[in-house]
């Protein structure tokens, strides 16, 4: 394909071909933007993102509050900070009321969003899940609640939706079943983390999903494999972020990241789902001081400023050095607003849907039945 980023039709044609190409085709087309594109292309690259942006969602950017309540987890992945068999690992879980506590905080700073993740830990049953779900949308029922827990089963998410959950964020990782063994012990599965994906939009769920950049073994052909994937999900949200090594995996040396490459993708996945959600990642931020400006000027349009208590902050650490660690709450929450400002986006503090839904529900009343 001849690269052309001129004007809107040429922005179109792209969207096309990375909806229609084949694997070897993403595969040439990726390397070709990752590796070989002159920095006047991937200038055009982000400038046309930008305007696929604003066509849906103008210049704002969606805040969310983090509340990770749990470092407990049943899974051992090779590269992550808080798996079983780290046993350096600082466990904790937050109590119904320190939930509720955290999300009292945010909604007065304005959220309207709450994000609750945690590692897979078997302690919270679907009936604690469902009390703190049910919990939040009783107090705060103008929110929006989104979990990110991993994999469950679809009766355990059909439940979390009839009690109140909104969105589920789950990242596949990689969509290479040879790259997802480098990364996993053998007892997980990517067929049935696929599947969970599958199972939430069926449901009714906002799904948001998305992959590591520059993980150990990834190549240009499985980052083609992530593409395919997402095209056939059409996710509502895709959360990217740079691999961070984590010094208690077997991954702690790896290498040293960089933003560069996520930011490209992050430009290229707009193409590819121009509706889309994209976080610019705490991760992006903390690999480069302004990671998630260079994200917002490539068409990313959310943010996930962390709501935790700060005595937790360190302990829930799934990569090492994280940025925002020890500010109040407040403190972040408006540092992160004027940062937004000050690069000529707009902060939005609304429960922010994906287009679609904003256009099905603009009094924010809609809500689709659990597909049973």
């Amino acid at each position: 394909m001849r690269i052309q980023l001129n004007d809107a039709n040429d922005a179109s044609e792209l969207t096309n071909f990375l909806n229609d190409a084949c694997k070897r085709e993403l595969s040439e087309i990726l390397r070709f933007f990752l590796q070989n594109a002159q920095t006047e292309i991937l200038s055009l690259l982000a400038c046309r993102a930008e305007e696929i942006r604003e066509k849906y969602y103008g210049r704002k950017i969606y805040f969310r509050g983090l509340i990770e309540f749990s470092s407990f987890c049943k899974n051992n992945c090779y590269y992550c900070g808080i798996r079983r068999g780290n046993f350096n690992a600082r466990r904790y879980r937050l109590s119904d009321e320190e939930i509720l506590n955290c999300c009292t905080i945010g909604y007065r700073l304005g959220y309207r969003t709450f994000v609750l993740q945690s590692g897979e830990d078997v302690y919270y049953t679907d009936e604690r899940l469902c009390r703190i779900v049910s919990a939040i949308k009783t107090s705060f029922p103008d929110s929006a609640v989104t979990l990110s827990l991993g994999e469950r089963s679809r009766d355990s998410y059909r439940r979390l939706f009839d009690a109140g959950a909104d969105r589920y964020l789950l990242r596949h990782e990689t969509a290479d079943e040879t790259h997802y063994r480098k990364l996993h012990p053998p007892e997980l599965s990517l067929e049935n983390r696929m599947q969970c994906l599958y199972n939430l939009k069926e449901i009714g769920y906002q799904v948001g999903s998305g992959f590591m950049v520059d993980s150990p073994y990834q190549t240009y052909d499985t980052l083609a494999e992530d593409f395919i994937f997402l095209r056939d999900l059409q996710p509502h949200m895709v959360g990217i972020g740079p691999f961070i090594p984590h010094k208690d995996t077997k991954f702690a040396n790896y290498y040293k990241p960089s933003s560069r490459r996520t930011v490209i993708l992050l430009s290229l996945l707009r193409f590819l789902l121009p509706k889309s959600l994209l976080p610019a990642t705490t991760a992006l931020g903390t690999i480069d001081p302004i990671g998630r400006e260079k994200g917002f000027k490539a068409s990313a349009n959310v943010v996930m400023p962390n709501l935790s208590p700060i005595e937790h902050r360190r302990d829930y650490s799934l990569y090492d050095n994280k940025i925002c660690m020890g500010e109040e709450s407040a403190e972040c929450f408006h540092c992160i607003a004027g940062r937004i400002q000050a690069a000529g986006f707009v902060p939005d503090f609304s429960k922010g849907d994906h287009f679609d839904w904003q256009m099905e529900a603009p009094n924010d009343a809609f809500r689709p039945t659990a597909n049973k």
